[in-house]
């Protein structure tokens, strides 16, 4: 918390208890304080429903230490929302306080019983679940966020004893935490005037000299990827802070300077800020239980990852879905199954009827490493089948690739049943895996090893989970095999996080999901700090 945080936070503490004055000279009418209570939740359900469930007993407008301890913990926790990156405006605590220190009669004291509860409702879910709703954002985003209820949320208050429920709604997880100081290390960046001059456009590289190095120097000192140092050259020193810097932003680590790597060393503080700022508000949504052992694919970092309690035990590079409309792959949580060994490949309606009904239009037998199969699953004769008398609404057939080495899913996919029909696989295309930006799919995750993710997953289950794997393999055919224990799945897509070391890490906005999430958030009120470089 900052020292402005922290005055401001025993300023409306102090003035909070001198409220609690105010509620001591207001009537006490039972009846009225009920009624008013009444009349002020009339709008909202939920929080009618749980006054009406305890009798209309006061949460926050009562005069024992726990009730005032709820209020003091209420004032202090929307007085510090900045340290969440929550639009602090929306909750005005000093009006709060206001309300409360002109109270002089039991019909006040249930308007701002009423007005508490429903403040500190808006004020839990934002924290917990997030200030923004993705569905709302980006057709992309089809997360489904846990929000409770605001008769929940009042319920856990009074049974966790106040100041303990509070510390329970921001997210527990560590990347949540190291967000937050990640958070205030470049606000107080900002406040210093950002990372200095920015480098022009060229290519440098090793064994160069000049004012573009030392402007390059300059900037990756006050980055922290380099000692300070005077020297003008491109020197070995330089180098490595180049390739450190690239290492952490998602780029090809050779060393060389060039428009990709200057034009992310040139993005100012603030940018970054606010991928810092997307990302809490997209940990936020996360299921709140992740799962001991889960699959982590970020689509942004373009990396698949096993995670078992909170350590990544498996990395891989990933393959996305193309940038386009129709192929970007979506955000979501679900539960893997099954894998299938020498898999078929039903090739997708929207895959047959844009791509594939045109060439066999021009040409019966195009495509021709895929069957088609009528709706009984036999296969079709090509040459039996006049294919322009079709449109996309009412081509009757199927199609299929069966199982090979050329099978467009490879020779192993990974399942988590889903309706936008999404999962993991193996790829023939291999060389995709060595492009530093791997946006090629229809929209489902490749892996550049497949079988070593399918040995991580079998190791729960199986003594020698190679020699298994291989002994299915090689029998050619398509083979089913379950996972005992099911493995949630999480398709995040994450510009900013931190590393298992601490390290900060950097990636580009290839969706332009993460400006489209900034963008409601400024909406939602919250706002940057006087920008720099």
């Amino acid at each position: 918390m900052s020292f402005v945080s922290r005055a401001r936070s025993s300023v409306f503490v102090v003035a909070l208890f001198a409220a609690s004055a105010s509620f001591a000279q207001a009537a006490t009418s039972g009846t009225a304080f009920q009624m008013a209570v009444a009349e002020n939740t009339a709008t909202d359900t939920s929080i009618a429903e749980f006054y009406s469930q305890n009798g209309f007993d006061p949460v926050w407008t009562g005069d024992t230490p726990e009730h005032k301890a709820r209020r003091a913990a209420l004032i202090r926790a929307l007085s510090t929302t900045d340290m969440h990156g929550l639009p602090g405006a929306r909750f005005d605590a000093p009006a709060l306080i206001a309300m409360m220190q002109e109270a002089s009669s039991t019909r006040d004291l249930g308007r701002i019983e009423a007005e508490l509860s429903r403040v500190f409702v808006k004020y839990a879910n934002e924290l917990r679940s997030g200030a923004t709703s993705p569905a709302q954002i980006d057709s992309g985003l089809v997360r489904t966020v846990e929000r409770r209820s605001a008769d929940e949320h009042l319920q856990r208050l009074v049974a966790g004893g106040g100041e303990q429920y509070f510390q329970e709604l921001m997210p527990q997880s560590r990347q949540y935490r190291a967000l937050m100081k990640q958070k205030k290390v470049l606000e107080t960046l900002i406040e210093k005037g950002g990372w200095g001059e920015t480098v022009p456009i060229s290519k440098l590289e090793r064994g160069n000299t000049g004012g573009n190095v030392i402007k390059l120097r300059n900037r990756l000192v006050a980055m922290g990827y380099l000692r300070p140092t005077a020297s003008p050259e491109y020197d070995d020193a330089l180098l490595t802070a180049v390739q450190a810097f690239q290492t952490a932003h998602g780029l090809e680590p050779d060393g060389v300077a060039g428009q990709g790597t200057i034009t992310e060393i040139n993005r100012p503080v603030s940018e970054r800020l606010k991928a810092v700022y997307v990302a809490l508000e997209r940990e936020r949504w996360l299921p709140k239980e992740r799962g001991d052992r889960h699959i982590l694919v970020n689509q942004a970092d373009f990396s698949a990852k096993i995670v078992d309690d909170g350590l990544v035990t498996f990395e891989t590079r990933a393959v996305i879905g193309k940038n386009t409309h129709d192929r970007r792959s979506p955000e979501f949580s679900d539960e893997m199954e099954h894998m299938v060994i020498n898999p078929s490949w039903y090739v997708p309606r929207s895959i047959i009827t844009k791509e594939y009904l045109p060439k066999l239009q021009a040409n019966p037998n195009a495509v021709g490493h895929i069957q088609i199969t009528d709706r009984g699953g036999r296969k079709v004769n090509r040459g039996a089948v006049d294919f322009t008398q079709f449109t996309a609404r009412n081509f009757p057939f199927s199609m299929r690739q069966p199982p090979s080495k050329s099978n467009a899913l490879g020779l192993v996919k990974f399942m988590f049943p889903n309706k936008y029909n999404i999962y993991l696989h193996d790829t023939p295309q291999k060389s995709l895996f060595a492009r530093e930006v791997r946006a090629f799919s229809h929209g489902c995750i490749r892996l550049a090893q497949p079988f070593e993710f399918a040995y991580a997953l079998l190791a729960k289950q199986e003594e020698d989970p190679k020699a298994f794997f291989h002994r299915v393999l090689n029998t050619g055919k398509e083979t089913k095999v379950n996972l005992e224990s099911p493995v949630p799945v999480h398709l995040i897509y994450r510009t900013a996080y931190i590393g298992p070391k601490g390290e900060v890490q950097y990636r580009r906005d290839v969706y332009d999901r993460d400006r489209k999430i900034w963008e409601a958030l400024q909406k939602a009120g919250v706002a940057l700090p006087d920008v720099q470089g």
